[in-house]
């Protein structure tokens, strides 16, 4: 069983952002996989790296997208997205120095932030996308 479960209720209305979310989902359910399994500090890490080098291809496009349309809160949206993107580097940083483990809150912190960013900041910005005729 997924960790999260991807449904339509995540969806923004932009097809390129949606893919890219259901991505992220994607990482974050294998991460919790080789978590729940044991798998070794190597999987994890490179599981890890991913979900770094991901989480900034997303917030590099959707940060792209505010630029180009003249986002108004793409202050506080980025904001979001660099407190996020520092916290999953302390941690992978943390995790390949022996310092912390993959555990069920820092899953639940991960799905938690996600998910509510999906469906507050992200549909928000989704909307003012779609007024600008990208969907």
């Amino acid at each position: 069983m997924a960790f999260i479960d991807w449904n339509d209720s995540y969806s923004v209305g932009v097809t390129h952002i949606d893919n890219q979310h259901k991505q992220l989902v994607r990482i974050i359910n294998e991460l919790h996989d080789a978590m729940g399994a044991g798998k070794g500090k190597e999987v994890l890490g490179k599981v890890l790296f991913e979900l770094i080098q991901y989480v900034n291809t997303h917030f590099k496009t959707e940060e792209e997208y505010m630029v180009k349309f003249g986002y108004s809160d793409y202050d506080s949206h980025r904001y979001e997205h660099e407190k996020l993107t520092d916290e999953v580097k302390r941690f992978h940083e943390d995790f390949k120095s022996g310092n912390a483990i993959v555990t069920i809150q820092i899953m639940n912190f991960l799905r938690n932030w996600l998910l509510d960013h999906i469906l507050v900041k992200d549909k928000k910005f989704g909307k003012f996308l779609n007024e600008k005729g990208l969907n």
